[in-house]
């Protein structure tokens, strides 16, 4: 059977955003039951997404989430991907205000059923948990790109664009509760050459025309969201380790506690090579 997926999304600054939802889109056992958008202009995150959904030839929900953190001033700037909606079709009215009710009536429709896959700052979830506290135990799984666990650095991106949202998720409990982070997800990367010659099909086409803003200013895609996306369908390519992480709520440092029974699962290994082959797969593979 294919898995329920929500997908909670910051497309359009990092290239990894849109590489991992033509994944999703392309991934024959996804199920993509919605899209949300958070921080800086969602509309246009909403948008950039509902490009890859056309070029997909699927109609799939969107819906822009919230547009700063819970606390504290916003960090994320809007994103600059938005320069190639001129050169695609795309959808430009969206329901908005309502990203935390489609999440909750979705998950409560499906209990049991859905995994939540997060791959941008938390404001959204951290919304949804708090307005239905259940939620996180009606879940299949909540799967998370986010935080940085196994080696000293500062505060991963995600994490900190809202660090209050991010200890509020972290706090909330799930049946699975996993986290791949940047100590892990950098390991996968690959240069921008290498990734425009293999952006030739259909549903990579758009994703290479909004990566010109990116590598304009650096030489690599690091397939950070990608990874955690496909964990999903195959969890080997991780090894995980099984402890508490705790969470900054003033920057949005993450800790790590290894416990046997503790409450969250975090990514310790990759295997790089078997995820650029699983992924260029199965994009590869989509009609």
């Amino acid at each position: 059977m294919a898995e329920l997926v929500l997908l909670d999304t910051d497309i359009g600054n990092d290239i990894d955003d849109a590489v991992c939802l033509a994944y999703l889109l392309a991934q024959p056992e996804c199920e993509l039951l919605g899209i949300t958008t958070v921080t800086a202009a969602p509309v246009d995150r909403a948008s950039l997404a509902s490009v890859l959904c056309r070029v997909a030839g699927r109609t799939v929900p969107i819906f822009p989430g919230a547009g700063v953190p819970l606390v504290g001033p916003p960090v994320q700037k809007p994103p600059p991907q938005a320069a190639a909606l001129a050169r695609w079709p795309h959808d430009e009215i969206f329901p908005v205000g309502e990203a935390v009710e489609f999440m909750r009536q979705t998950i409560r429709a499906h209990p049991g059923e859905v995994t939540l896959l997060t791959i941008g700052p938390l404001t959204n979830v951290a919304l949804l948990f708090a307005v239905d506290p259940v939620l996180p135990s009606l879940l299949r799984g909540l799967v998370m790109m986010g935080g940085s666990f196994l080696e000293p650095g500062g505060p991963e991106w995600n994490i900190h664009n809202d660090p209050y949202a991010a200890a509020r998720v972290y706090a909330a409990s799930a049946r699975v509760h996993r986290s791949v982070g940047l100590d892990v997800t950098r390991r996968v990367t690959m240069g921008s050459a290498e990734f425009l010659d293999r952006c030739d099909h259909p549903l990579l086409r758009p994703v290479a025309d909004m990566a010109a803003s990116w590598f304009a200013e650096r030489p690599q895609v690091t397939f950070h969201d990608p990874l955690a996306a496909a964990t999903i369908f195959a969890p080997e390519l991780c090894g995980w380790a099984r402890g508490e992480v705790t969470v900054d709520p003033t920057d949005g440092g993450t800790g790590w506690r290894p416990a046997a029974d503790g409450p969250h699962e975090i990514a310790e290994t990759v295997n790089p090579d078997a995820f650029i082959t699983h992924y260029f797969t199965t994009v590869s593979g989509a009609v």
